[in-house]
Formats: structure tokens, sequence, C-alpha cells
């Protein structure tokens, strides 16, 4: 005989209260997460941004010794065709003897010497430095200067003197073929 004084559903047996409780709770979480939606979605970057993410460049017309910028994520990216001089020079240079050590193989492919990519900020105080075009100043170490404070980059974008506490900035890039290069 079972006890009257039992309520229904204390022996695991679910009632009308059971199902409400877990279906308003369903749909509290599915609310929840619809409201939360737009917010979360809004931290993601936008869509030109997202279009800024890598960029493809055709460097097929640059000559040896000579050097482009493009823009990649608002930012200047200077390309350099260097010299067979210019990649000895850097080559050369002993890590020991820089501010911020770096070897030249170490910011180049390396079946691709030649080609110098860089992010075009001076990283003392975000300035841009001159020496990717004809005719700028190079610098003491024939790579770039900026005009601002002083720095003076090698042909390696390597500081080498003045106050920029680093080197200019190798962005990710690769070559997807012998002359296009993709930046991000």
């Amino acid at each position: 005989m079972v006890s009257s004084s039992t309520p229904a559903g204390a022996h695991g047996d679910p009632t009308r209260r059971d199902f409400l409780m877990v279906a308003s709770g369903a749909m509290g979480a599915v609310g929840a997460a619809a409201t939360a939606w737009p917010f979360i979605n809004n931290l993601n970057p936008a869509a030109d941004t997202l279009a800024l993410a890598s960029v493809e460049v055709n460097v097929s017309s640059l000559q040896v010794g000579q050097a482009i910028t493009v823009k990649w994520r608002g930012k200047p990216v200077f390309i350099r065709r260097r010299t067979a001089d210019e990649v000895k020079a850097a080559a050369a240079v002993k890590t020991s003897e820089l501010p911020d050590p770096q070897a030249d193989s170490a910011r180049v492919k390396k079946d691709k010497a030649e080609w110098l990519v860089l992010v075009g900020v001076c990283t003392h105080l975000g300035c841009v430095p001159m020496g990717n075009k004809s005719g700028d100043l190079k610098g003491n170490f024939g790579g770039w200067f900026c005009p601002c404070h002083g720095s003076h980059y090698d042909t390696s974008g390597r500081i080498r003197k003045g106050p920029a506490p680093k080197n200019l900035e190798v962005p990710p890039y690769q070559f997807v073929s012998d002359t296009l290069v993709r930046i991000g």
C-alpha cells in the first residue's frame, strides 16, 4: 500500500511542475544567449579590417636597389630589393654590436635574401622613417633614417643609432610565387 502522505514525484516520478521548471530554465538560457549574442558579435573585427588582414603585392617591376611602400592594416610596409652589397653589409654586422641583436638571416626568407619586407614605423615614437624613396636620406648605415629624433636603421632594418629601442618589425609574409608577396 502506498502512503498518501508522500507527495507525487518524490520517488523520481516526473510531475508537471518538474517539466515546467526544466522548460522555463531552458527557455531562459536560450533567451540569455540570444540577448548576449549581438554584444559578443560586436567584439569581432569589422569587415574592412578583415579585408586588410592580408595583402598581395606584385614585385615583378622592382629592380635591384629599388623599394616600394604599400599599406597593410593601415601601416606602411617597406619592400626593398636589396643589392648584393647591401645583403653582404647586413650579413657582416656582428649582432653583439647591435642595440637589438638580430641576425640578417633571421629577418629575411632563406632563399630570398635580396628581398626585405618591413613595417615602416619607427619603434621610438611611431614615425615613418625616410629611405624608401629615391633621393631620401638613408641614414648613416644605408637603410632608413627617422628625422624626428634621429634613429638610423641599416639595410636589414635594424636599429644602429638613435633613440629607437627595437628594430623595424618584420611582418608575417611569404612569397606566393617569384613575383608575388603575401603580407599577413
